[in-house]
């Protein structure tokens, strides 16, 4: 299915959200994920200038069927944040009604922080699958940034949200974080076969993507070989 895939990776303040201050600042990806025979497509992670992501599709003549969240933080699905309050979900259900792909253990904090119904939500556990037309897109629970963040893997690609960056993962001292869950979730995603490429949720690298043996080799949050290393650097 690899040849139907629809896929685009978006830099919030460059390719959609131009001008936004916040959106520059805190360089977003939202990824558009599709069947190009179907002309299906979700949404990963709606922020910011939620009609400029339904402008490419529409561009592309893809139609939205869903939208998948990594996690509840506002620069992800929108909410407030930082004395701002950034536009997400509330806004694209308004233009779009199409279900909230969420992991259960985050479903109360992503309707709380954006206002959304439950019935907008359709919760998950680890290892569901998400057929969007007839591209199978694999959710992974990988709790640790926040209690449900989930990393979805779709055809060779994984992304990741913030749970693993190119360098770096995902902070751990806000609301529903763990550090020592994280550090086994970034194991569990240091060993999917295949080496897929990962596409993590902010460009804090100079790279937008690469793959997940090149991450494995140069991020140092794989240098510790044990839970009691994981302490040592990170407690």
């Amino acid at each position: 299915m690899s040849d139907r895939l629809y896929f685009r990776q978006l830099l919030a303040g460059r390719d959609f959200a131009v001008g936004d201050p916040v959106a520059t600042q805190m360089v977003n990806f939202a990824y558009l994920i599709g069947d190009t025979e179907t002309r299906e497509a979700v949404i990963v992670d709606p922020a910011y200038a939620v009609g400029d992501l339904l402008d490419v599709l529409a561009e592309d003549d893809m139609r939205l069927t869903g939208v998948l969240a990594t996690h509840h933080h506002p620069d992800h699905v929108g909410g407030t944040m930082m004395g701002f309050t950034l536009p997400g979900l509330s806004e694209l259900l308004a233009l779009q009604p199409v279900p909230v792909h969420v992991n259960n253990a985050e479903a109360e904090w992503v309707r709380r922080t954006t206002g959304v119904s439950d019935s907008d939500l359709r919760g998950h556990d680890h290892d569901d699958v998400v057929e969007v037309g007839d591209i199978p897109i694999r959710l992974l629970h990988t709790p640790g940034h926040t209690s449900g963040s989930q990393c979805f893997l779709v055809a060779g690609k994984l992304v990741s949200g913030d749970t693993l960056f190119l360098e770096g993962c995902g902070r751990t001292d806000f609301p529903g974080g763990d550090s020592e869950a994280i550090y086994a979730s970034l194991r569990e995603l240091a060993n999917l076969p295949g080496d897929p490429v990962v596409y993590p949720g902010h460009q804090y690298s100079a790279d937008p993507s690469a793959n997940l043996s090149h991450v494995r080799d140069t991020n140092f949050v794989f240098q510790a070989r044990n839970l009691d290393e994981w302490r040592r650097m990170f407690g």
